[in-house]
């Protein structure tokens, strides 16, 4: 069996088509899937990469293309009412139903739907705390004198961290035995690997880092 490590923000909409897309993609392959919530925003400064958002006329495209992919596959995605948004409440409350970083899809799926189903503001006071209803069963107990919140922001600084460390750029990621996939169209390569194409033991993957970059 082969363990993937799925790095997501909910921000991001390729996370959701992803993560709606993830179990068809892989399906008859032996696997388990670890969902690890991290600050996409942190891992773009760190490139110096104002994302998509930060291009007018890519940000509209974007758009665009999220919706008619979520069409496309079945998926459904609405863009909510406004966007970006600060995503630190949605990860922290995800979070906050995690021992270690990782969150079960059940979590995982919950709050990808309440941001990208039916186009609503995803920090709305009132659909915040709907969610938070909808989550309680699967909160952390938390242990008595510590601060609220500390153990959700301690973590989602961890998996950011750690993310970080294994070359994540971008949501979403999948990481498997150290090689790193990115992106919704990136999941057809995962899969080969899954199956054990021979082309990820090669020279190929690890050749592409030596080509000298020609704009240096």
């Amino acid at each position: 069996m082969k363990h993937i490590v799925f790095y997501l923000d909910f921000v991001s909409p390729y996370a959701w088509l992803a993560f709606e897309r993830l179990p068809q993609v892989l399906e008859g392959l032996s696997h388990s899937v670890e969902y690890r919530p991290v600050l996409l925003g942190a891992l773009l400064q760190q490139h110096g990469n104002p994302g998509p958002a930060g291009i007018a006329p890519k940000r509209d495209w974007t758009y665009r293309h999220a919706e008619w992919l979520g069409h496309a596959l079945g998926t459904g995605l609405d863009m909510p009412a406004r966007h970006p948004f600060n995503p630190l409440p949605l990860l922290r409350q995800s979070l906050a139903c995690s021992e270690d970083g990782s969150i079960n899809r059940f979590v995982a799926g919950t709050v990808l739907r309440h941001v990208w189903l039916g186009g609503a503001d995803p920090l709305d006071p009132g659909r915040l705390e709907d969610l938070a209803r909808v989550l309680a069963p699967q909160l952390r107990a938390q242990p008595p004198g510590e601060e609220h919140g500390a153990h959700a922001k301690a973590l989602l600084r961890a998996n950011t961290d750690a993310a970080a460390v294994q070359g994540v750029f971008g949501v979403p990621a999948f990481v498997v035995d150290g090689q790193l996939f990115w992106g919704l169209d990136g999941l057809p390569m995962l899969r080969a690997r899954l199956e054990g194409d021979p082309w990820f033991e090669g020279p190929r993957w690890d050749a592409v880092a030596e080509i000298p970059s020609g704009l240096k």
